[in-house]
């Protein structure tokens, strides 16, 4: 695979930016690449030392930026005892009865397939929120995680999950919390020794405890955010995904799940939160007044019957929007390219859904002028790069990182398009990936990856699932 310092991609058919408004399509035909920045977009000639990409026929996107993760379970995908529960019936039936059975060499093989499968859906940069810690570990699963997303030359964030007290939901899986000191001397430790502040790192960590309120109580969650600024660090977690939270909260706490967690100095442009599918008026406003982010993972809270978060309504109060696949434990899936289409779709059903008819006052027929393909793109990509910190990535503008896919569009389901450019959005599916090249240099090209065997990979996730099925008495 070649590494060449300077490139020019030549005559795509379409580019979409991850800008706002007019700047969301540019001309092109051309963009240039240069020490690893966009140099220049335009109609361009090559210059002398140039590596020529031909993207004849392609539409180029920023990579996407996936902001939630949990690379884990590449290897949990459609377990039967958890296919058709909701997500507290599923927590405990899939992820916390699997992960005290992996050992080092599950988590590997896992990333790696979460890594490979968003690699070839276009994504460079992912937020993968890592909560397989248990008491008495024999290894490291940040330095696994790390490790594999260098091998394939992607930007990775760690979002460092963890508990200090045991969810009702781990039942008998439950190992027995960390102690909020081992929690945050290890958080200390991952920034020593990996976290890049620079605009455009290929390496970042984040303070992650894994649910607010159930994996902490209100002082250690004050402790960490305390502790996380003092770092110079982001905020991460899950919230509102259910009912369920909203009841627990208002039960224990008596007021919304936002409002408890601005109490424990949970909001601000630093913090970003997994879902918010049950959002009232209130805690939108609260969000957006506030600058706090999301990560909308349409596709699992559709699998697991939770609803559809309305980020539209986010965005317009002043929250920062970005997409996360979830992990593949409940989507069966972590690419980028069914993710971005699920969040087109949903959006305009959720609008669609609250039409009403004339005579009840309605004023709207549907919901397809709520999302245009142009903002699921910048949701994927710029709104990614927003709440991760990561200034320098996540649009195609000169001077920005050059972290972009080029889509090759050889495959039946885009023939007939009258407008190429949103062919990755609207048709599905996954399109060719002509070449995806990160920091500018070339990570994969016409759809493989340098060294990657697809059926051996295959071979080895197959066996890695047996040994699961063995180890949790499911086979002899």
């Amino acid at each position: 695979m070649k590494h060449a310092d300077s490139w020019l991609i030549r005559n795509a058919s379409a580019i979409l930016t991850g800008l706002r408004g007019a700047a969301a399509r540019h001309a092109g035909p051309d963009i240039r690449i240069t020490r690893g920045r966009i140099a220049a977009l335009g109609s361009l000639a090559p210059m002398p030392g140039e590596q020529v990409l031909d993207a004849t026929d392609c539409v180029v996107y920023p990579g996407w930026v996936n902001t939630h993760h949990h690379l884990f379970q590449s290897l949990l995908k459609g377990i039967p005892a958890g296919i058709d529960q909701s997500l507290g019936g599923w927590l405990g039936a899939v992820p916390y009865r699997y992960r005290g059975l992996f050992n080092a060499e599950h988590l590997r093989l896992a990333a790696r397939i979460g890594l490979v499968e968003l690699a070839r859906s276009g994504c460079t940069t992912l937020a993968d929120h890592h909560y397989l810690y248990l008491p008495g570990m024999a290894f490291d699963g940040a330095q696994i995680l790390f490790e594999e997303a260098e091998q394939l030359g992607l930007r990775f964030v760690l979002c460092r999950g963890g508990a200090t007290q045991v969810r009702q939901a781990e039942g008998a899986a439950a190992a027995g919390p960390e102690t909020l000191g081992q929690y945050l001397d290890d958080v200390q430790r991952l920034v020593r020794e990996y976290h890049d502040p620079a605009a455009d790192a290929w390496r970042r960590v984040v303070m992650a405890p894994t649910s607010p309120p159930y994996s902490m109580p209100p002082e250690h969650l004050r402790e960490t955010a305390r502790v996380a600024r003092q770092l110079g660090i982001r905020l991460h977690s899950h919230l509102s995904e259910t009912v369920e939270y909203q009841h627990d909260i208002h039960s224990h706490h008596g007021m919304s799940p936002v409002a408890f967690c601005a109490e424990q100095g949970w909001l601000g442009p630093d913090v970003w939160f997994a879902h918010l599918v049950k959002l009232s008026p209130e805690e939108i406003r609260l969000l957006g007044a506030t600058g706090t982010g999301v990560a909308h993972c349409p596709q699992s809270n559709g699998r697991l019957g939770s609803g559809i978060a309305d980020i539209v309504a986010m965005e317009a109060a002043g929250m920062a929007v970005s997409i996360g696949v979830d992990g593949a434990a409940s989507n069966e899936a972590c690419d980028m390219i069914s993710e971005t289409h699920a969040a087109w779709l949903l959006q305009r059903a959720k609008a669609g859904e609250r039409a009403l008819p004339r005579y009840q006052g309605g004023d709207h027929e549907g919901g397809a002028h709520v999302a245009q393909v142009e903002d699921v793109v910048r949701w994927g990509t710029a709104g990614g790069a927003q709440v991760l910190g990561l200034d320098a990535v996540g649009t195609l503008q000169v001077g920005m990182a050059a972290d972009l896919a080029l889509y090759k569009l050889d495959q039946p389901r885009y023939f007939g398009l009258h407008d190429l450019g949103i062919a990755p959005v609207v048709g599905g599916g996954r399109p060719t990936l002509r070449a995806l090249l990160v920091g500018g240099r070339l990570r994969v090209m016409d759809d493989q990856l340098p060294g990657l065997d697809l059926a051996q990979l295959q071979h080895q996730a197959r066996q890695a699932v047996l040994q699961l099925q063995r180890a949790a008495g499911l086979r002899a």
